[in-house]
């Protein structure tokens, strides 16, 4: 998989998907570190392309620091190293994240008595398991329709329309469908 992944052929964007610049310095830093991280995001995650926004937007933030460093206000002493373990943060909280949604469903389908049935208990190891092969996004939009958002309300999460947060959702089941059934 580390082959066909994004490890070799990403490159690092002089701007996060926030419009936050990178400064020139952290972004040759995080091109020389790039390969590792991603390794490492990737297995956590098992999503590339979040592994690749992860380590942009810990790019951005750290190349912050480095420039309040110029400015005499804080101090990286290793900036490969610092961009390192930022992103690696970053991931293991994503990674946390999803844990405790996964658990908070999990709950959830058990306080409301949806176990009588094995039908039920089959639904809920389907949605399991459906979920552990998607992505970060795809998960995290699940939780946040089954606890009541709207999806002008997800889509505000993610800087996206109502209407491209819900193709987004259905785009992935779609996949994770094709790949159940192939």
């Amino acid at each position: 998989m580390a082959d066909e992944s994004l490890q070799g052929k990403f490159t690092i964007s002089p701007m996060d998907w926030r419009g936050r610049t990178i400064a020139p310095e952290v972004l040759s830093v995080a091109n020389q570190i790039r390969k590792n991280a991603l390794r490492y995001a990737e297995q956590a995650l098992g999503d590339p392309a979040v592994a690749a926004s992860l380590f942009e937007e810990s790019a951005a933030t750290v190349s912050r620091l480095f420039v309040q460093q110029r400015e005499g206000k804080s101090a990286i002493r290793n900036l490969s190293a610092y961009l390192f373990r930022a992103f690696i943060r970053r991931v293991n909280r994503v990674k946390r994240r999803e844990t405790l949604l996964m658990e908070r469903l999990s709950q959830e389908f058990e306080r409301s008595g949806e176990f009588i049935s094995s039908r039920n208990l089959e639904l809920k190891i389907l949605i399991d398991e459906i979920l552990s092969r998607g992505d970060a996004i795809t998960r995290d939009m699940f939780y946040r329709r089954v606890e009541g958002y709207s999806w002008k309300e997800i889509g505000r999460v993610y800087g996206i329309s109502a209407h491209a947060a819900e193709s987004r959702f259905s785009q992935a089941l779609r996949r994770l469908r094709n790949r159940l059934r192939g």
